[in-house]
């Protein structure tokens, strides 16, 4: 039963990269920024250690990689996508529409979502998801049951403990897993803390989610790109400015920033396993299975991806800020994606 399964996704893939299979000895890697990382340094483990073509590994945000990933099966689209976050239900459908019906998830670990400033910067951060949303909000209830415009420029304005200084925030666009996460784990925790918001979840959850969704477009939230190196270098530039990220750049670049502390906890590889840190969330990768017999050293690259070497509490991917998974929830995930479970099965 499993051989004629295998045979028939084999033949599937075999059709579509009939006459240009030899165009592409090289395993292509698309998707989230914060997971690229990780993808990057299992492409040059298993170059070293295979000698074969280092994986191509691409940065084009959660979404995108999955757009790019569900686009259909041969040499055009990619074999793997890094997300920031699971799959949802309409890039599934988009998936099964364009005969992309046999994948598999592997979640590798956990990242929290960090908020930075620059090391220039003399003031020691600490925010609360509700002044977090005060501040970049798109719109403010007006305290007579309607919502108007943020007013607030300086982070002062949002509370007077805070520094007088302009609000500007560098964060991911609406394409980016991270940006997901962060309207869910910081936006919308911090929107239910205001005065009404709860009743207007109960009689109107539409609304709520729209009002508690929306980033503001005047200026104090720039949205920078997929690429969270330029968040960095602009930080870098503006001392006075924050970024949103994933934490491996804030762990990457510690000798350049330091983490704002949310609701009093720093964003830490310790915080963020215990789960005291509130920001965060974990990381997939998902499969294209129909490549796996067709695309030259594809398994044994996920074998890499998913050792013990790679993502257990000492691999190398610990080292550069991934927070691992326990070890029994590592091996499901090992056995997962070396069998090739299928999603939703």
């Amino acid at each position: 039963m499993n051989v004629l399964k295998l045979s028939a996704a084999a033949l599937v893939a075999s059709v579509a990269f009939a006459g240009v299979a030899v165009a592409r000895d090289q395993i292509k890697v698309t998707g989230s920024s914060t997971v690229f990382p990780y993808s990057q340094a299992a492409a040059e483990e298993f170059a070293n250690k295979s000698g074969k073509p280092a994986p191509v590994v691409e940065l084009v945000g959660t979404g995108g990689g999955f757009k790019a990933f569900c686009g259909g099966i041969g040499p055009d689209f990619a074999d793997i996508t890094g997300a920031s976050r699971a799959i949802k239900e309409l890039e599934v459908k988009l998936c099964t529409d364009n005969g992309v019906t046999d994948i598999t998830e592997a979640m590798i670990g956990y990242d929290g979502l960090s908020i930075a400033v620059s090391r220039a910067n003399a003031a020691d951060w600490n925010l609360t998801e509700e002044q977090i949303f005060k501040a970049l909000a798109a719109e403010l209830p007006d305290g007579k049951g309607g919502f108007v415009a943020n007013p607030n420029k300086t982070w002062s304005d949002v509370d007077a403990s805070l520094p007088a200084i302009n609000i500007v925030a560098f964060g991911p666009p609406p394409t980016s897993g991270t940006r997901d996460a962060f309207v869910e784990l910081v936006m919308h925790d911090g929107c239910g803390k205001l005065e009404g918001m709860a009743d207007l979840k109960k009689a109107d959850e539409k609304k709520w989610n729209e009002v508690c969704s929306r980033m503001r477009q005047d200026g104090p939230f720039v949205e920078a790109g997929e690429n969270d190196n330029l968040i960095v270098q602009r930080l870098e530039s503006d001392p006075n400015s924050l970024g949103i990220f994933g934490y491996s750049f804030l762990y990457e670049n510690a000798d350049k920033l330091k983490g704002v502390h949310v609701n009093g906890v720093e964003p830490t590889f310790d915080t963020i396993a215990d789960g005291s840190y509130p920001v965060a969330r974990p990381l997939f990768f998902y499969v294209k299975n129909a490549h796996r017999d067709v695309i030259p050293g594809m398994k044994e690259f996920l074998e890499e991806y998913v050792s013990d070497a790679a993502l257990g509490a000492d691999g190398y991917m610990a080292e550069r800020g991934l927070t691992p998974l326990a070890p029994e929830l590592l091996k499901e995930v090992q056995k997962a994606v070396i069998e090739g479970k299928k999603f939703g099965s």
